[in-house]
């Protein structure tokens, strides 16, 4: 079982208990465990996924409450189509989604991995502005760009390539 590692506001929104959240560590596996935050843009509700190991993120805009309460399976359709879009080979695509059948939910716990999604969120949140809101065509492009964008905590790489290194793909 992998986790997705919820921020407390998130965590408030999902209503979860304390009995609901894993303690356990995570299986080993290409990409492990994301970190996932709520955030606001233009009053919308957007969920922010960031992968622990390589910063590869993607944003989910305008999700209702009940669409955040089904957090795995969100986690899960999103990922194949960003994956998709992103160009991952479809055997590649099938191994990494995998990995993910099963979600438990856990408290936050990276402050580097924390750090990294609040620099990527304020970039999310001033490039889907730029492009006239949440319901943009263009956040998809918008998605591509930031993984693309240097990252700090992985030594100046790029997010999508650190994730085709770690799956074995040609980014």
């Amino acid at each position: 079982m992998q986790l997705i590692r919820c921020t407390g506001r998130l965590l408030r929104e999902l209503r979860a208990t304390p009995a609901e959240l894993r303690a356990d560590a995570p299986d080993s596996s290409s990409l492990g465990q994301w970190h996932a935050n709520l955030i606001y843009i233009a009053r919308r509700k957007c969920l922010l996924f960031v992968n622990d190991r390589t910063l590869f993120n993607f944003i989910v805009p305008d999700v209702s409450s009940s669409n955040i309460r089904a957090l795995p399976e969100l986690f899960r359709e999103t990922l194949s189509c960003v994956l998709s879009a992103e160009g991952v080979p479809s055997g590649t695509r099938d191994a990494i989604l995998s990995e993910y059948t099963e979600l438990g939910i856990a408290k936050s716990s990276d402050r580097s991995v924390l750090g990294s999604a609040n620099d990527i969120a304020y970039h999310y949140k001033v490039a889907i502005l730029d492009a006239g809101g949440v319901h943009s065509w263009r956040v998809p492009e918008i998605i591509r760009q930031l993984n693309r964008m240097p990252m700090q905590a992985i030594d100046f790489a790029f997010p999508i390539e650190q994730l085709a290194h770690q799956c074995g793909f040609a980014a």
